[in-house]
C-alpha cells in the first residue's frame, strides 16, 4: 500500500521526502502511521529499482534537500498497478482507498471501469463479520447494540459505495449502458 501511495503522489509532482511522508500520513496515517524507518528504506529500494530518482536541491532556509521524482519506469509501474491491482486492493478497504486516490492517473475509462467492476462484484457477494456455519449473520441476529452498530455503519457505507460505483460506471461508459 505504501509503495502505491509513493508512486501515486510522485506521479503528479516532485516532492521532498518529508512532504511525501505528510501526504501519505494524511491518506493512510490514521490507519497505519508511517515511520521514517519504513518510508526511507522503501524509497531507497524504489530508487535502486529504477522507479524514482533523488536529486539534491538547495534548501530555501536550511540545508539542501533531496527531491524525489518518478522515472518513466515508475510511471509505468503505477499505471500497471492501477490497471491490474492485486486482489487485496479490491477487498481491503484501506488499500482500496489508496487505489481509488490515484485511479484518475489511469486515463483509460474502460480500464478504470474494469477496476470498479471488480470492486462492485466483491461488494455484492454475501458477506458478514460473523457467520453461523455457511450462513452470514445480520444485525437482527444480535441483541448486542455494539454489533448492531457495527452492521449499521458497515451497511450504510456499503450502500453509499455501491451507489457511487454504479453511477461512476455509467459515467465512464459514456452511453449509460454499463449497469452492473
Amino acid at each position: 500500500m505504501l509503495d502505491l501511495a509513493i508512486l501515486g503522489f510522485l506521479y503528479d509532482e516532485r516532492l521532498h521526502g518529508y512532504d511525501l511522508r505528510k501526504r501519505i500520513a494524511a491518506l493512510t496515517g490514521h490507519v497505519r502511521p508511517i515511520a521514517d524507518g519504513t518510508l526511507y528504506p522503501l524509497l531507497k529500494r524504489m530508487e535502486a529499482g529504477g522507479l524514482l530518482t533523488r536529486e539534491l536541491e538547495p534548501g530555501q532556509i536550511a540545508a539542501p534537500r533531496h527531491m524525489l521524482s518518478l522515472t518513466a519506469a515508475g510511471r509505468t509501474a503505477l499505471l500497471d498497478r492501477l490497471r491490474d491491482p492485486d486482489e487485496l486492493y479490491i477487498t481491503d478497504e484501506n488499500r482500496w482507498f489508496v487505489l481509488l486516490a490515484f485511479l484518475r492517473h489511469l486515463a483509460d475509462p474502460p480500464a478504470q471501469a474494469a477496476v470498479l467492476r471488480r470492486r462492485l462484484h466483491f461488494l455484492t457477494q454475501p458477506a458478514s463479520f460473523f457467520w453461523d456455519g455457511d450462513r452470514p449473520l445480520r444485525a437482527a441476529d444480535f441483541d448486542d447494540h455494539f454489533r448492531q452498530g457495527l452492521f449499521a455503519i458497515a451497511t450504510a457505507t456499503t450502500r453509499t459505495e455501491l451507489k457511487w460505483l454504479r453511477e461512476t460506471l455509467v459515467t465512464l461508459s459514456g452511453a449509460g449502458t454499463d449497469q452492473a
